[in-house]
């Protein structure tokens, strides 16, 4: 950890926040002196993020550009012209290439538009088939018409190819080999291109719903979270790391940094295979480039283009690691749909529809309103069961997934399926405001199959909600971040487990977390008021003589009366209606107790045929009792309920099992009042302070 600190030092963004902020500054400078009058502001991102990727790929080419254009013309004269890429790459030393006769600062020298715009698109169609994809991705192309006919071709490219501007991936350098311009490392370009997305919708006012961009220090954290608590077990192998919203691919390029690390301070030399799925055209073109940019060529195809939960890109593969910040907040009509048009109860994914506690049709799926908890069913599906190390998973979640949804509900059933096989590590509780277009409170989810011996059974419960530092200046929502140093802090209160500072740390049996919801009845109680005149309007109403003269005959022998035995008054008329030869049906009897009976708690309770209370459906009740309450079920009732409501009972058989959290429950802070004293003193400071502002007043008037 150590080193990786020292290697870490500055703020969330790994460059220079200097250099950051000029990049800002060129990205607006573009955007005031090209686009404007041209684009609506929240269309700039339509030119500016691939013409960051397009550049970037142009800067890394072009130091081999002439070295890769003479070989091509040397195949080409050999005749040699089909699939001639790969050994062009090899000689551009890269993952992709661009065998165009142009780089971008070939293409700023030209004055007549219609040339230009003929050569800049022969400069596209000279990258490698990996770099055409994300071309496309990014719909490039349907602009170049709109910026050659509007005269801001030229100058969009000038502004890219400026010298004191670098997005490469490598540093530039002064004559005497030191560095002039840092390096712009692939997780800092993601940054830079959300920052992109966030700052233009800001001038909108417009969001990317449920898109919630992880910050770096964020990403940092998670990777800790992933890999120093098994670092003493890694070996030297192939690992393989996931993430089924992956965005830039961010987690992915820290996630392999920081396994990195810790293997080689262990002497281990390890494979590292990344993985991820993305369904938005933007970033997944910058995912990637950050792999053709790291030199990993083949990997590129190891990103997935589409929807993870409608259409999963690695159905049959299993990860090591899967670190992921899933969309939540926002439907997911859309998936339905991409099934075919179906309904949420007819979805058969075995990701979301399991087989367990006896059901072959367990469902894990959430409410249609917020797809999170999908993800991480998803991620659960993936995990290693035979292998040593098993798989960690560390997901970004909101509360919701921690407390929402009742038991029964697919929430809460992934919820119980996840702490009953014993694969909830642990939940740390993040600041407010730590990401860039939302404030809300946020959880990172430990979850492993491979738990060390003393977590067995355990679960624990990090509160690092106070742990920050403040930004000295907002980025969108964020005002705050975790240093290196406050990652350290919460990495040690994981690692000190049941020993942590329990301000900031609690660990809970698995149980803790569990309770039934099961049904308190309460009995029905009638009164029941038969009078002459009721008698009549009855008779208007319904029709019924029988019914009438059975009512009648109540009255001669009762008079007007209220009873408050329903069970009694029922006995009575059956007498009655024996003695009158009127046969009391099943419909007669539930027309006299609709008509002449009324809920009241003075009243008996009420008797079925059998003998048995009738419940009173208004009075029902669900009670949630913990799966640890001594005693169970019977015992809580007895203790809990009986009380107060001593003629109720619980029905058992409508006992389901749920699980929820709560961090408010067990690190909850309450408000310090004031002493009475105090608040006395600051009203006569109040007082003395204004003396004399009444009168005075009142002497102007």
């Amino acid at each position: 950890m150590d080193g990786k600190d020292n290697k870490q030092t500055r703020s969330f963004l790994n460059m220079n926040q200097s250099t950051y902020n000029a990049l800002k500054s060129f990205i607006w400078g573009i955007a005031n002196d090209c686009l404007v009058d041209v684009y609506d502001v929240g269309d700039y991102r339509k030119v500016i993020l691939p013409m960051l990727v397009i550049r970037r790929f142009d800067a890394v080419l072009e130091p081999k550009h002439e070295e890769v254009v003479a070989a091509k013309k040397r195949f080409e004269k050999d005749g040699v012209t089909v699939d001639i890429d790969p050994a062009l790459c090899g000689i551009a030393g890269q993952a992709f290439v661009n065998k165009s006769d142009f780089t971008l600062r070939d293409l700023r020298s030209r004055t007549n538009q219609q040339q230009l715009r003929k050569d800049f698109i022969d400069y596209l169609d000279g990258f490698s088939k990996n770099v055409q994809e994300i071309i496309n991705k990014f719909h490039f192309r349907d602009q170049i018409p709109r910026l050659s006919e509007q005269d801001r071709l030229g100058l969009l490219i000038e502004k890219f190819v400026d010298p004191s501007i670098n997005l490469s991936n490598k540093p530039v350098l002064n004559e005497d080999g030191s560095e002039k311009l840092e390096a712009l490392d692939n997780h800092t370009m993601g940054t830079l291109f959300e920052e992109v997305i966030r700052m233009f919708n800001e001038q909108t006012n417009v969001t990317d719903a449920g898109r919630h961009f992880t910050p770096r220090d964020i990403i940092e954290l998670m990777a800790d979270l992933a890999f120093i608590p098994i670092q003493d077990k890694i070996q030297s192998t192939t690992y393989r790391i996931y993430d089924g919203a992956c965005g830039t691919g961010g987690m992915l390029t820290v996630g392999e940094s920081c396994i990195q690390n810790l293997a080689e301070r262990r002497g281990k030399k390890v494979s590292i295979n990344l993985f991820g799925q993305e369904n938005f055209d933007e970033t997944y073109a910058i995912a990637c480039a950050d792999m053709l940019l790291k030199g990993e060529g083949t990997q590129v195809n190891n990103i997935f283009f589409g929807s993870t939960i409608s259409n999963d890109g690695f159905p049959k593969d299993e990860f090591d690691f899967m670190l992921s910040n899933p969309p939540f907040g926002t439907s997911w009509k859309a998936e339905l749909k991409a099934w075919g048009d179906i309904k949420k109860d007819e979805i058969t994914d075995s990701r979301f529809l399991i087989e367990y506690d006896g059901n072959p049709e367990y469902s894990l799926i959430p409410d249609i309103g917020d797809p999170q908890m999908l993800f991480l069913a998803n991620n659960i599906s993936k995990m290693k069961r035979s292998t040593d190390l098993g798989s960690r998973i560390i997901e970004v979640h909101n509360s919701s997934s921690i407390s929402t949804g009742g038991a029964g509900s697919g929430t809460s059933n992934l919820r119980r399926f996840i702490i009953e096989n014993d694969l909830l590590e642990a939940i740390v509780a993040l600041p407010q405001n730590m990401f860039y277009n939302t404030g809300i409170s946020t959880y990172l989810w430990i979850v492993t199959n491979k738990k060390e011996d003393k977590r067995k059974g355990y679960i624990q419960l990090i509160d690092a909600s106070e742990l920050k530092a403040s930004l000295r200046k907002n980025v969108g929502e964020k005002n705050c971040e975790i240093t290196p140093k406050i990652r350290r802090q919460i990495i040690d209160l994981y690692l000190a487990y049941k020993d942590a500072d329990s301000k900031y740390s609690m660990v809970f049996k698995n149980e803790e977390f569990g309770y039934y919801s099961a049904t308190v009845n309460r009995p029905l109680r009638l009164k029941v008021e038969v009078s002459t005149d009721r008698i009549e309007l009855l008779r208007n109403q319904l029709k019924d003589e029988g019914v009438v003269e059975v009512l009648n005959k109540y009255c001669e022998d009762q008079g007007d009366a209220i009873s408050y035995d329903f069970n009694d008054f029922m006995e009575h008329i059956t007498h009655i209606s024996a003695k009158c030869g009127v046969k009391l049906t099943a419909k007669r009897k539930k027309l006299i107790r609709d008509f002449f009976s009324a809920v009241d708690e003075k009243g008996s309770i009420v008797l079925d045929a059998k003998g048995q209370p009738e419940l009173d459906k208004n009075l029902k009740d669900t009670e949630k009792i913990p799966l640890l309450y001594e005693g169970g079920i019977d015992g809580y009732w007895e203790n809990e309920i009986r009380p107060y409501l001593p003629d109720s009972w619980i029905d058992k058989e409508s006992a389901v099992i749920g699980y929820e959290l709560s961090f408010m429950k067990y690190f909850y802070k309450p408000l310090v009042v004031r002493e009475p004293k105090d608040i006395i003193a600051d009203i006569q400071n109040i007082e003395t302070d204004t003396d004399g502002l009444l009168a005075s007043i009142i002497e102007e008037c």
